[in-house]
């Protein structure tokens, strides 16, 4: 994926952070995944193995999509905050969104 394209993604993020339909942090998106408040799940790619792990098995557990995305710092910088490895999207519409933004943009990336 090109800096453009992730740079959208980035922005998108930006945005529901404004409208409170993030939650970020391990503690804090674990507790979405767990309360049924989470509709996608975003993974910093390079968040720790454990993290990586313990995000898919609760993810798959229930029933959650999951998606490997961006950097620690880049997570973090788009909502604001320190470094983040995981962040839960807490609005179905903001989370169609942005799996729909990021299969358009990594089609257009393939064709290419």
């Amino acid at each position: 994926m090109d800096d453009k394209s992730k740079k959208s993604l980035l922005s998108l993020l930006s945005l529901m952070q404004r409208a409170g339909k993030l939650q970020s942090g391990e503690f804090q998106s674990e507790t979405a995944v767990k309360t049924g408040k989470a509709f996608l799940v975003i993974v910093a790619e390079d968040a720790s193995d454990n993290t990586k792990k313990l995000f898919n098995d609760k993810c798959s557990f229930y029933n959650v999509p999951i998606v490997f995305f961006g950097l620690k710092e880049e997570l973090g910088h788009a909502i604001g905050k320190e470094e983040r490895s995981s962040v839960a999207i807490i609005d179905e519409g903001f989370s169609k969104s942005f799996q729909n933004k990021m299969l358009t943009l990594e089609k257009i990336t393939k064709e290419s």
